[in-house]
């Protein structure tokens, strides 16, 4: 948009003293000046460097989401037992949020990379999301001693049915918005942090999540009906269930609070005005010859089009359904669809082993009986071998926060495809040791390879989806990149976790029938052993990493 490079001046054909022709200086100045201004503005675009106080606010959330994960995980089957849910209904409870999870989450992953609100694209999700994470806890939790107050502890079958009901709800309810939110969470960080404070923000992540989990243990390991707040709540659900609520509620708040988005209708309408130069519009000089001006076809869009522009990307953002979202993720580019299977694979290895760990505890390791009678000794060995188990979770959380940090070491030696592959890799080894050398103390030492699997998949896949959506931008610089060429964030984040939601229903579906052929829990350790040595031959030969 420069002044200079069409103007051609005529040397005057002879010498004037007193109106001799001089070079505009003002206007190549100006014109200079210009295209300072052009720069600034393209760089602008890019966001600041952000604090590190402002990322670990950012990550906070995921402290709290993980520690009402891990409250869930060690009460779920407790509850639904003393509920009276009968076992035919457990794989109904567990398939019904992946399910939806896998169908819907690429919707929620594409209409917050849409989404007008001003408060900006991912945060109104993401506390609705949290909101409905707080009632599913509230419901599951808290159901059955809402139903028996309402029935005024009144033993009947429209009481237990009602307490069923309400129990398996908040079940689903909190998979579904625990699931759905960790989307929109890294679609907001990728949003407002430049690509390194992306990598460092990831790692936060990581790190409180850890430390999230590893509380959330120790709180479902206490005996709160012995304490003051026990005695004063009147059980050791609603303790828990006000301790992990309102920790994930101020968490929640603190996340939203780190650090201002910019609203789609600003973003855009700044980068529609870049991209079509709409300051060239005016006053813009092509070429000046003997006086006259001469203005080529105009190569700029005037604002009016930009308005017209902005109004059709609208309608086709509200005519955006189920199947062209499913269609858009069948034709994503390659590399992004081979990480979304490399993803499915690790998930599926870490979540056949983490669901039936504590039951391989209780069986293998300590030869309880789930189905003796509970007042039986081999029953209580059983239970404490679930205790055990519990604590080994434990260790596993920490041991994730104690790699999330060392991961950032680790990387400039041996980079993202290193760190892929070793976390597979270790996970797959100490998978195997456990079920072919099941031994308390050498299982307890293993589980904090488990940690070393979760903080790979938290980060290292998310890591890739930021150097590709890089590598995009700089192939195709800001100015030149229509809204067809857009890829959201949202629904790159998006279809990767949804292959979580995928490995749960491949868990829930085939392991119980896997355990039934075999006839013992181990197969469930060895399968996690086998699928996450696969998954590391799938990092080494198909997974692209940008130079």
């Amino acid at each position: 948009m420069t002044l200079s490079k069409n103007v051609e001046f005529q040397e005057p054909t002879e010498r004037i003293a007193s109106t001799s022709i001089q070079p505009h200086t003002k206007s190549l100045e100006y014109s200079s000046s210009l295209d300072q201004m052009d720069e600034e503005i393209f760089q602008s675009m890019e966001p600041p460097k952000r604090s590190t106080g402002r990322l670990i606010m950012h990550s906070m959330v995921m402290f709290g989401r993980e520690n009402l994960y891990a409250v869930e995980a060690a009460f779920v089957t407790p509850i639904l037992l003393s509920v009276g849910l009968p076992k035919r209904l457990y794989s109904l409870v567990w398939l019904i949020s992946p399910i939806l999870g896998f169908i819907l989450q690429p919707v929620v992953g594409s209409a917050s990379d849409y989404c007008r609100s001003r408060w900006g694209r991912r945060r109104p999700y993401i506390l609705t999301l949290g909101l409905m994470m707080v009632l599913g806890m509230a419901l599951f939790l808290n159901g059955d001693a809402a139903v028996s107050a309402a029935f005024n502890n009144r033993i009947s079958a429209e009481k237990t049915t009602w307490a069923i009901v309400i129990t398996m709800l908040g079940v689903v309810i909190f998979d579904f918005a625990a699931d759905f939110i960790d989307g929109p969470i890294k679609a907001y960080l990728f949003d407002v942090c430049s690509h390194q404070d992306k990598e460092r923000g990831l790692h936060y992540h990581a790190l409180l999540t850890g430390f999230g989990g590893a509380l959330g243990y120790v709180t479902g390991a206490i005996d709160w009906e012995s304490t003051f707040l026990g005695r004063l709540m009147g059980s050791e659900f609603q303790v828990i269930f006000f301790l992990s609520g309102s920790i994930f509620l101020l968490f929640l708040i603190v996340h939203l609070c780190s650090i201002p988005e910019i609203p789609l209708n600003d973003l855009s309408e700044t980068v529609l005005l870049l991209e079509h130069e709409v300051l060239a519009a005016y006053g813009s000089i092509d070429k000046t010859q003997n006086g006259d001006v001469k203005q080529d076809k105009p190569r700029k869009r005037s604002y009016i089009h930009v308005e017209d522009e902005l109004e059709e990307v609208s309608k086709a953002q509200k005519r955006m359904t189920l199947k062209s979202l499913m269609l858009a993720l069948a034709t994503m580019p390659s590399h992004y669809r081979y990480l979304c299977v490399c993803h499915l694979i690790g998930w599926t290895a870490f979540l056949a082993n983490m669901l039936f760990f504590t039951d391989f505890m209780g069986q293998i390791v300590y030869h309880g009986n789930p189905y003796a009678p509970h007042n039986s000794t081999s029953y209580l060995i059983y239970e404490h071998g679930v205790e055990i188990g519990c604590w080994g979770m434990c260790i596993n959380a920490l041991s994730s926060s104690v790699y999330s940090y060392l991961q950032k070491s680790l990387l400039p030696y041996i980079g993202l495809k290193g760190l892929y592959f070793l976390g597979y890799l270790l996970f797959g080894l100490g998978t195997g040791f456990i079920g072919l050398f099941p031994n308390l103390y050498s299982t307890l030492t293993l589980c904090t390879l488990f940690g070393v699997m979760s903080s790979t998949l938290y980060t290292v896949p998310f890591n890739l989806i930021a150097e590709y959506h890089r590598e995009e931008e700089s192939e195709t610089p800001l100015n030149q990149k229509t809204t067809k060429d857009y890829r959201g964030k949202g629904i790159d984040c998006a279809a990767l976790t949804s292959m979580v939601q995928l490995a749960q229903i491949i868990v829930g579906g085939g392991l119980g029938f896997l355990i039934s052929l075999a006839g013992s829990v181990v197969v469930v350790v060895l399968f996690a052993s086998t699928v996450s040595l696969i998954g590391c031959c799938f990092v080494a030969i198909f997974i692209r990493y940008v130079e």
